[in-house]
């Protein structure tokens, strides 16, 4: 298997993630995608839950951002609905713009955590950028064509990565 394909852990969700895994390896920057990872891919503002999960790191002195492959407005309309900064049209798989924008925040890769529910781009752009990955179950199964697509290609490593335990649960990186 591709090195690149392997998160540093799994979790069945963002937010079910406890402050002792952040606090243990040092996150101060989350970079959180936001189709099935935040919300479905129609959804425009956060949720409550979503709110919480903000407050939640602030708490703990966590910068978060949303990285995303989408476009800019609707990512702006999200972001701005939560009170937190974005990066669009990130081209993940490709860590390019996600080297870039670490560089240009002046925070050092090892504080950073890249939060996505999918193998083919969140997980291949944050290793691609040398930055831990936290690979999620997707929130839903609504998915547009073109994440079905990548869902199909991935679905033998998704499935191969639990089912051998190649990567670990996040409660067992503690």
């Amino acid at each position: 298997m591709i090195k690149r394909k392997i998160p540093f852990a799994y979790a069945e969700s963002i937010f079910e993630v406890e402050a002792s895994f952040y606090q243990k390896h040092g996150i101060k920057v989350v970079l959180s995608d936001l189709d099935n990872t935040l919300a479905d891919f129609k959804t425009r503002v956060a949720s409550d839950r979503v709110k919480e999960l903000k407050k939640f790191y602030d708490s703990l002195g966590i910068k978060m951002i949303i990285t995303s492959n989408n476009s800019g407005d609707r990512v702006g309309e999200f972001a701005k609905s939560l009170g937190v900064d974005y990066w669009c049209w990130m081209y993940k798989p490709f860590s390019h713009r996600l080297k870039k924008t670490i560089k240009e925040l002046g925070i050092p890769k090892e504080q950073c955590l890249l939060i996505g529910d999918q193998i083919m781009t969140d997980v291949l752009a944050g290793n691609g950028a040398k930055i831990k990955t936290l690979l999620l179950k997707p929130l839903t199964e609504l998915d547009p064509p073109w994440t079905k697509f990548n869902r199909f290609l991935e679905r033998g490593t998704r499935k191969k990565l639990l089912n051998k335990h190649i990567v670990k649960n996040w409660r067992e990186t503690l």
